[in-house]
C-alpha cells in the first residue's frame, strides 16, 4: 500500500475532538463551532442559521456534526441553508470531521457546523 502526505494548503483541518471541544490547526476550541478553509469561530447552534447562510458564496456543503450520533437537524435550519444554495449533509460530528478533512484536501469548498461530542 502507498502512502501519500495530506496536504491542506492554507486550509485548517480538523486534527482531534473530545468532551466538549475540537482541536483545529492545532489550537483547541470549545462549544460549537463554524468551521471553514480559512476561519473558525462559534457558533449558537441551529437556532442560527444566519452565520452558514453568509457563507453560501464561498461554500457548496455544509457538513453538519449533530455530536456523538447523528441526528436530524429541524426543518427550519435545513430550509434556511438549501434557500441559500448550500448542501446540508448532516451526520455525527467525528464523521463530519472526518469528511470535511478528506474534501478539504482536494480542495473542495467544504464547511463544517459542529455540535461537540
Amino acid at each position: 500500500m502507498q502512502l501519500n502526505e495530506v496536504s491542506y494548503g492554507s486550509a485548517v483541518p480538523v486534527d482531534g475532538y473530545g468532551p466538549g471541544f475540537f482541536r483545529i490547526g492545532g489550537e483547541v476550541h470549545e462549544g460549537p463551532l463554524i468551521v471553514t478553509a480559512a476561519s473558525v469561530s462559534g457558533w449558537a447552534g441551529f437556532d442560527a442559521p444566519e452565520p452558514l447562510v453568509a457563507l453560501a458564496n464561498d461554500l457548496d456543503v455544509i457538513f453538519v456534526g449533530t455530536g456523538a450520533e447523528i441526528a436530524h437537524v429541524p426543518a427550519t435550519f435545513r430550509e434556511a441553508l438549501e434557500a441559500a444554495g448550500l448542501g446540508v449533509e448532516p451526520m455525527s460530528s467525528p464523521a463530519a470531521c472526518r469528511t470535511y478533512n478528506v474534501l478539504l484536501s482536494e480542495g473542495r469548498r467544504v464547511g463544517l457546523a459542529l455540535i461537540p461530542v
